[in-house]
């Protein structure tokens, strides 16, 4: 997958199936928009393209929040090219875009320089000055100018519209154990493990710490059964967030557990997956009574861990047992004439 971060580093692309979106959390139903767009693509001879922002549209606004990302951009990449991508276009959403009237960007943007030949947008896609673009603009000029339209409906999980606003509040008020029915795979968190104050080793539990990007949504404070990916392994961990009152006064950071394991973390880069939040983050009076509860939430992230492993065992086993039923042949079919 070829990626451009710059629209003037785009020269003569090839014709192009355009997936159009901020795509931030590239969730399960941007994925079908994405998935669309690569299949009409190889059905019509063209390159498959997402277009997309390295910033979220709504930060331009006067005074608006700031909005938190839901994907490091090394993620989205990554998801967005394991579909199938050639080519992604994840572009600074500036002023200059913004103040954009709705035939200019189709025309000088999707046109001129994506050569586009079809688009791909959700049904609430909006685009140009003052949003005024939208998926029947853009049905309308592609009848003019040659380009067909895919306007995909609400993608709905069970009774929810699927959207990246729906997955953020979900983190935010540590509901992380329903995000991968919304996102395909489980809400994480990254980079280097830092230096932390040592309580844990000495305590007998020792931990892996990560700062807090304060660009990225993250969950409330507490604790959390999770995997920790180091390395190219998945290893089970519990993890505290939070600014661990008992001890003193510190910035809200990740401070992981990972089970079984002594290895030194220092420097490398992990990845923490959230399964479970077991429960608030609180202040207890004395180390004792905390090292007391570790002990407690370490058992019943074991025994959550447990049952996922036991779960995922017997998936397999019926997965095998339903492959072996399908490759033997009928009994009555294959039986000899007596």
């Amino acid at each position: 997958m070829i990626i451009f971060e710059e629209l003037d580093e785009i020269r003569d692309m090839e014709p192009t199936a355009v997936a159009l979106g901020n795509f931030d959390g590239v969730h399960l139903g941007h994925q079908k928009l994405i998935s669309r767009a690569v299949e009409c693509a190889e059905q019509r001879g063209l390159k498959s393209a997402v277009f997309t922002f390295s910033n979220h549209p709504r930060d331009l606004l006067p005074k608006a929040k700031k909005v938190k990302s839901i994907l490091y951009k090394n993620e989205k990449a990554e998801i967005i090219e394991s579909l199938g991508v050639d080519y992604l276009i994840n572009v600074p959403f500036t002023r200059e875009i913004m103040n954009m009237d709705p035939v200019s960007f189709i025309e000088e943007i999707l046109l001129n320089r994506f050569h586009m030949k079809a688009a791909f947008c959700g049904f609430n896609y909006r685009f140009g000055k003052e949003a005024a673009g939208n998926p029947g603009v853009l049905e309308n000029i592609g009848i003019d100018r040659g380009f067909t339209v895919y306007e995909m409906p609400a993608y709905r999980i069970k009774g929810n519209v699927v959207s990246s606003s729906l997955i953020r509040t979900m983190i935010a008020s540590g509901q992380v154990e329903r995000c991968k029915t919304y996102m395909g795979r489980n809400y994480e968190i990254g980079g280097e493990v830092v230096v932390g104050n040592r309580l844990g080793r000495k305590l007998g539990f020792p931990t892996s710490n990560l700062v807090i990007d304060p660009d990225m949504v993250t969950p409330p404070n507490g604790v959390y059964v999770t995997y920790c990916d180091y390395n190219g392994v998945r290893y089970p961990s519990v993890t505290n967030v939070g600014n661990k009152p008992t001890i003193g006064r510190y910035g809200k950071n990740v401070e992981t557990h990972i089970f079984d394991f002594d290895r030194e973390l220092y420097g490398k880069k992990i990845i923490v997956e959230f399964l479970k939040k077991t429960r608030d983050e609180v202040r207890f009076d004395d180390v004792k009574e905390l090292s007391e509860q570790i002990v407690r939430d370490c058992r019943e992230a074991k025994e959550y861990h447990e049952m996922l492993a036991e779960q995922e065992r017997q998936e397999q086993e019926f997965s095998a047992a339903a492959r072996e039923e399908k490759a033997t042949p009928d009994d009555d079919e294959n039986r000899e004439d007596r």
